[in-house]
């Protein structure tokens, strides 16, 4: 299975007690790949900079990129298939250029793509993905 995690899900994920956790820990496991560009890797080192701190930040994204299943991509080609936030748009140029089965994401702006046939992008809810991980 090959994903592309939106922000909130990854960040959500890492909290040992939270939830979600059971995906941080497939990720770490090898248990999903994840497709992973360059504007990606920049806004959750951002985000979790944000919440956390520089440390925490950069020892995810050190173990991101340091992962077997990590699939790094370069986005030379952008879709621009979301307008009403077109920041959300490298989650979708990744997951095509990275043939992700979906992006993993509970934000809105992703209902858009259920209604474009070409290039195909399935979009699953935290809770959909974390069924699958936990089924596993």
């Amino acid at each position: 299975m090959i994903v592309v995690l939106d922000t909130n899900v990854l960040l959500v994920s890492i909290p040992l007690k939270s939830t979600y956790r059971p995906i941080f820990d497939a990720l770490i496991d090898g248990k999903f790949d994840l497709v992973l560009s360059n504007d990606i890797l920049s806004e959750y080192t951002e985000v979790i900079e944000r919440k956390a701190n520089a440390a925490v930040s950069t020892n995810i994204a050190e173990m991101l990129l340091n992962l077997d299943n990590l699939n790094k991509v370069d986005v030379y080609f952008e879709w621009k298939l979301i307008d009403k936030d077109p920041d959300d748009n490298k989650y979708v140029d990744a997951a095509i250029v990275g043939t992700a089965d979906f992006i993993v994401s509970n934000d809105q702006h992703f209902k858009i793509l259920k209604s474009v046939d070409f290039p195909r992008v399935n979009v699953i809810s935290i809770d959909e993905f974390l069924n699958l991980i936990l089924k596993k």
